[in-house]
């Protein structure tokens, strides 16, 4: 099924007047049918009746460049989101607007290039990621300014989902200059979809911080949340996380899942204990991780028991960053047991050390 058409007119056969999304009418079924008009801010009226059709992989420079002009679209910023993996997760509208644009700026211009590519679209890319953001932005932001129609993606999935493009969007918006969500793939929201936890609430956490002293205090600040938290985690710190987790947070069930839509995408769901034992047993995985953790269950003091050896350890790791009247105050929050009856065994804990 060819997903991309051009329309043709007939007075001009080499010339291509307009391209787009297939919207196929409803007096005329076939392919001849097809209103290529709506969402490109250009107006289908004068346009000669349909005589050809043809993917985008067929049409010559000068045919792309043509359509190009003929289709310009509303001047603004366009935020596109691209797939996380598998490149046919990619929607109609994003295919046409990356083609339409003046412009499309990039972190990798190799990754989104081989993108392009398989969908048939060549068009200028330019280089922006975090470590060039103020130059480039402030290069954008005039492109912006002078009206022209830019887009927005990253190396995968939504942007400005733990990715550069705040500030640009910002100033944009500061400017008055149109910014459009293309909305797509994301990794959060298909991990979650999966994942087995609650979805009506969830907070995402981002990365957390590489050291174990500053992971831990972050960790904390979200242990009373009565939401699903997503977070990213490379491979080689996953192991050493989810120990973290589990000592802050206590018993509670989480997923992992690796390389979502790539080939060899993986899940595995259990308690964070199982979890960090497993890991911690295991080679680093490979691939993108991102790891959810459900919310603290109600009642948690009387439905989730631990035994002597889990409350120790839970106080021995977190003895490790904190002092002791922290420790008796966070495993109390994590098991539900009484802080003082916490605070009696740490002690004990530390003489033992």
């Amino acid at each position: 099924m060819q997903l991309y058409y051009y329309r043709i007119d007939r007075r001009h056969p080499v010339r291509v007047v307009h391209c787009g999304m297939p919207r196929v009418s409803k007096r005329d079924r076939s392919p001849t049918g097809i209103d290529f008009g709506a969402g490109l801010g250009v107006s289908a009226e004068g346009f000669s009746e349909i005589s050809n059709t043809a993917h985008i992989s067929d049409l010559t420079p000068e045919q792309r460049s043509s359509a190009k002009s003929s289709r310009k679209l509303t001047p603004g910023l366009y935020v596109v989101a691209t797939p996380i993996g598998n490149l046919a997760d990619i929607t109609l509208r994003a295919l046409s607007i990356l083609s339409s644009v003046d412009v499309i700026a990039c972190e990798d211009t190799r990754v989104t290039r081989k993108l392009l590519a398989k969908h048939g679209i060549s068009n200028r890319l330019t280089s922006y990621h975090e470590h060039n953001a103020r130059r480039s932005g402030r290069r954008l932001l005039n492109r912006l300014i002078n009206g022209e129609a830019v887009a927005l993606v990253s190396d995968a999935g939504t942007p400005l989902v733990s990715d550069p493009g705040y500030r640009l969007v910002l100033e944009a918006r500061r400017e008055g200059v149109l910014v459009v969500p293309i909305p797509g793939p994301s990794i959060v929201t298909a991990a979650l979809s999966v994942s087995g936890l609650p979805t009506d609430r969830f907070m995402f956490v981002g990365f957390l911080p590489s050291r174990k002293g500053e992971r831990l205090r972050v960790i904390n600040e979200f242990r009373d949340i009565k939401a699903t938290l997503v977070l990213f985690e490379s491979s080689r710190r996953l192991a050493a996380t989810l120990c973290d987790l589990w000592s802050v947070l206590g018993k509670r069930s989480a997923v992992v899942a690796r390389e979502v839509t790539k080939r060899f995408e993986e899940s595995r769901s259990d308690m964070l204990d199982s979890l960090a034992e497993y890991y911690s047993n295991t080679s680093p995985p490979r691939g993108e991780i991102i790891v959810l953790v459900g919310p603290p269950e109600k009642n948690r003091g009387v439905d989730c028991k631990f035994s002597d050896v889990e409350i120790d350890a839970q106080i021995e790791a977190a003895l490790e960053h904190h002092p002791l009247t922290n420790v008796a105050s966070l495993v109390a929050s994590a098991t539900g047991l009484p802080r003082r009856e916490v605070y009696s065994r740490a002690v004990k804990v530390k003489k033992r050390e």
